[in-house]
């Protein structure tokens, strides 16, 4: 694979030889303007004419994570600090990798570590993954291949695979019913999950205040929309400017913002409780399992802000000065309607969640499966459009599924403050939409919400990328 790294590291002679005498002539090696220390340029030149390859920003990696005194370089002392460390790392994913303790990882250990960590490849992705290390063809890789393959990799395991492939955590189109992500291990033990969680709250934000204006569309169109009132949206912006002027477009986005950090806290937590009830194995977690996992713990986060949903409907429809502000909602809710007022809706909104979870946590699957046994020849990174497009095509297929459902919640949600509204339960309101409006009925104001999916995932996506950065999380 890279001759050079295997003869100073990997030769027959190297349980008598001395680890700092190879890492001094690798570095003397490395270090070809003999200044004592290999920047950037020196260890990307130098991995390159060893015929290591690596991603764009290895070498970058590499010598932000081993520089002690922030000089761009890496002295001998820091070189071998960094090298030594990262061999530590590499020994302990090996190790978790290695099943049955034979000092060798085969595909089906591969595939198993990939399942405990919530993602099912087959047998053949497994073998490619594997082949991809293996460097003597016995479809087994030891200790030696895999510290060599990954030593100048700042990569240190397959859960690369799960990070590359992170789906609810990146993307916000405003609905909050995907199967949450797997976090490893490492990422429970150092912190990281919380930071990607308030990386991903981040990016719900600010995506959410992007779209407001298509969001209020949409809302507006479920609810008022009819074959006799037929709104357009052109039509809608102008009658809403109209009534309430440019900041009217926002409204019901303040609420819309603050229930992010609750419900992904209460499913987060929720979702690790249910895998654990609901793990045939304790520590792995199959596809099913985790759909019903992911389900319950979007039903119960659901059930837990589902206040804060039915006021957000009823802000973003309010008329100017109906209602002061979020607590003077709730107030005038609780007064006029009652308790029971804060769960309209209810229903339709749990049940949507099992269409939309499954086929969204489906397409993607099937998406991400596709791609790594098509194209996943050096690197399980499949590229920010990749990711990009196959989160928008399986969160939009999920969409489309539930979107009845969602209509049928927001006009439920909504009755009751509009004048001369009936109050019809679930099953009564789909009959009666049927009978007037037609199948097509129950998709109104889908365009705009169609229209808010690639603005609202592509600044998700920066903002979390942003945030992920600001945080010191890894790229």
């Amino acid at each position: 694979m890279y001759p050079a790294v295997r003869k100073l590291f990997f030769s027959d002679c190297r349980c008598a030889g001395d680890p700092s005498k190879n890492y001094e002539e690798l570095f003397a090696k490395l270090d070809t303007n003999k200044d004592g220390k290999v920047d950037v340029s020196e260890l990307r030149a130098g991995m390159a004419a060893m015929g290591i390859q690596t991603g764009k920003r290895a070498a970058q990696k590499i010598i932000s994570s081993g520089d002690k005194d922030k000089d761009d370089g890496l002295d001998f002392s820091e070189f071998t600090k960094y090298l030594k460390e990262h061999e530590k790392k590499l020994r302990l994913t090996f190790k978790s990798l290695d099943k049955n303790n034979d000092g060798k990882i085969d595909y089906m250990e591969i595939k198993q570590s990939l399942a405990d960590l919530g993602m099912d490849i087959s047998k053949e992705d497994a073998k490619k993954i594997l082949e991809s290390i293996d460097v003597d063809g016995t479809m087994s890789v030891d200790w030696n291949e895999w510290r060599e393959h990954f030593l100048f990799n700042p990569a240190t395991s397959l859960q690369e695979i799960i990070r590359y492939w992170k789906h609810s955590t990146v993307l916000d189109i405003g609905d909050s019913l995907t199967i949450p992500d797997e976090f490893t291990e490492e990422e429970k033990t150092t912190g990281m999950w919380w930071k990607q969680l308030m990386a991903g709250a981040m990016a719900g934000a600010v995506s959410r205040t992007g779209t407001a204006p298509l969001d209020r569309m949409k809302v507006f169109m479920q609810v008022h929309a009819s074959k006799s009132n037929k709104i357009s949206l052109v039509g809608g912006f102008k009658q809403m400017l109209k009534e309430g002027g440019v900041t009217s477009l926002w409204r019901g986005n303040g609420i819309n913002v603050l229930k992010i950090a609750p419900e992904t806290a209460i499913k987060f937590m929720a979702y690790e409780r249910y895998k654990k009830l609901l793990a045939s194995e304790p520590g792995k977690i199959q596809t099913h399992e985790r759909f019903m996992a992911g389900s319950l713990a979007g039903a119960t986060a659901q059930t837990a802000i589902y206040p804060m949903e039915v006021m957000k409907t009823r802000l973003t429809l309010r008329k100017t000065g109906q209602y002061s502000g979020m607590f003077d909602c709730a107030k005038k809710i609780l007064k006029k309607e009652g308790v029971k007022a804060f769960y309209k809706g209810y229903v339709p909104n749990i049940i949507g969640i099992i269409p939309y979870a499954g086929i969204d946590l489906a397409v993607y699957e099937s998406l991400k499966n596709i791609w790594l046994s098509k194209y996943a020849k050096d690197t399980a990174n499949p590229g920010v459009l990749v990711l990009l497009g196959c989160g928008t095509i399986s969160s939009t297929c999920g969409q489309l599924a539930s979107y009845p459902l969602a209509l049928i919640r927001t006009r439920m949600q909504a009755q009751a403050s509009l004048e001369g509204s009936e109050q019809l339960p679930m099953g009564r309101m789909v009959k009666k939409i049927l009978e007037k409006e037609g199948f097509f009925g129950l998709y109104r104001g889908i365009l705009p919400n169609f229209m808010k999916v690639i603005p609202a995932v592509s600044i998700s996506y920066v903002v979390y990328e942003n945030m992920r950065s600001g945080l010191g999380l890894q790229k």
